[in-house]
């Protein structure tokens, strides 16, 4: 079957009361659009064009990066007329697929569905294309606002009559029109050409295809969607909310049938494409985004945040920890409170403690930075020892510059480690140094100024505000000269 998807994504979505387009509101993280996009992806279909028109410039801009054959709506006058102006660009022995841009949580599995009925519909005509059009459907608990599915006696689909133009009869159907549908296009073609604005909105509906393939003696073949939310479209703030709720919770369900325990699956958010081994544990407000990948028995604390992060087996991860874009290898120990951000690397058994930034930095087997650090640019060896409130001073205010501590090195609490330098391995830095240049390896490096203790000193008193003002204006006089 050589298929051609297109997407609706023109609409501009008043309800949002929001300056960006509704097919550009971030679900998960990414635009509404971007999630339809690669559901069509998934199906390799020989094209995907999407049709757009409010905010083109933002919607294109938002996914430049993807192949998309972009085909401009520049009066929206109903999905009929979308539809329209995307054929010139399909061929007639093309099967379309219609999907819609503000229904993010289609599966790909569904549409094979949909897509496998109307092949096997196909093979059942002895090779010739059947003339049918394929709808998915849904039975809806609450179907407002939505296109109704009218059948006949016999249960054959006569029509799809859109919310505002039902009887009151027809409103009590609960078999609602998804906006997603199968033809092929050479009879797509001619449907559409068949099309009257005369209705309540005075527009082309693409749902009136389907009386229009009644007519002209086409069955109407239609697949049921088993999950209602997969199915469901976002025209305001709540239902986007909604949505994303379901888009959650089938995200740590996924998580749980891979094995991991989840604290509380109503409390970790998964934007991302999450990979993990066995028995791993995820505590609440755990946020997940991007490629992550959690090896076997990975704990992690509650509060965290992951992007694009790969973590090896038992390491732990403790509460209120940021790991972006870093590495992290077996058995590590992470947090309270830490942040590793882009570039870091950590191999096995290393220790970033409580209140420690590491940023684009590798810390070797067993090496550790428990407290209060920041280690910026640097390439930490085995087994050294970063004692409390150390920094590597990497930046001088135009460059970066880079660090080396080496194997076995013990760096004092309180030290500044001004770069470019090298840390000898084995070698000592005594706590309190600011350290400016290379030291040899093995050996104590320290630099202190005299103790002094000064006779009559006195702590400052409160000054009253006439007082503490004539203090200021006099510290502040520029000097003379």
């Amino acid at each position: 079957m050589q298929l051609s998807v297109v997407i609706l994504a023109a609409g501009q979505g008043k309800r949002m009361n929001s300056d960006l387009p509704k097919v550009l509101q971030p679900l998960a993280g990414r635009p509404l659009l971007s999630h339809v996009v690669r559901t069509a992806r998934a199906l390799e279909p020989a094209t995907i064009l999407v049709v757009y028109g409010h905010g083109g410039a933002q919607v294109q801009g938002a996914l430049s990066h993807e192949s998309i054959d972009w085909i401009l709506q520049a009066q929206q006058l109903g999905t009929g007329h979308a539809v329209m102006q995307a054929m010139a660009l399909i061929p007639d022995e093309h099967w379309v697929l219609v999907l819609c841009g503000d229904v993010p949580l289609i599966r790909a599995e569904t549409l094979q569905r949909l897509l496998g009925a109307a092949q096997a519909e196909a093979e059942a005509e002895a090779g010739v294309r059947a003339n049918q059009l394929a709808l998915l459907t849904v039975m809806a608990e609450d179907p407002s606002g939505y296109g109704r599915i009218v059948r006949d006696a016999a249960g054959k689909i006569l029509a799809i009559v859109e919310q505002t133009d039902a009887t009151g009869n027809q409103l009590s159907i609960r078999e609602i029109n998804t906006g997603i549908l199968l033809a092929p296009a050479d009879r797509l073609r001619g449907w559409l050409a068949c099309l009257s604005n005369d209705n309540s909105q005075q527009e082309y509906y693409l749902t009136d295809i389907v009386a229009a393939a009644v007519k002209g003696g086409s069955g109407i073949l239609s697949v049921l969607a088993h999950n209602g939310a997969e199915v469901m479209g976002v025209n305001d703030k709540l239902q986007l909310a909604q949505v994303e709720a379901a888009y959650r919770r089938e995200r740590t369900r996924d998580l749980m049938r891979a094995g991991a325990t989840l604290a509380d699956p109503t409390r970790v958010d998964v934007r991302g494409e999450v990979t993990l081994g066995r028995d791993v544990f995820i505590d609440v407000n755990a946020v997940l985004e991007g490629e992550i990948h959690l090896g076997a028995r990975v704990k992690i604390g509650p509060n965290c945040l992951l992007r694009n992060a790969k973590i090896g087996d038992d390491t732990e991860v403790l509460a209120n920890s940021i790991i972006d874009d870093a590495v992290v290898a077996s058995n590590c120990r992470i947090g309270p409170f830490a942040r590793l951000r882009p570039g870091t690397v950590l191999h096995s058994e290393a220790h970033v403690g409580n209140f420690v930034e590491v940023k684009n930095s590798e810390l070797g087997v067993r090496a550790k930075a428990n407290h209060l650090s920041y280690l910026g640019d640097a390439q930490v060896g085995n087994e050294v020892n970063v004692g409390a409130g150390t920094i590597t001073c990497n930046y001088d205010g135009a460059n970066k510059w880079p660090a080396v501590i080496e194997d076995g090195a013990f760096i004092g609490s309180g030290s500044m480690l001004v770069a470019p330098l090298r840390i000898g391995a084995q070698a000592t830095i005594g706590a309190g140094s600011t350290i400016t240049a290379s030291t040899p390896p093995g050996k104590l490096t320290l630099t202190r100024s005299k103790q002094t203790s000064i006779d009559g000193w006195k702590r400052p008193i409160k000054l009253n505000d006439s007082d503490k003002s004539a203090a200021i204006k006099n510290a502040l006089q520029k000097p003379e000269g």
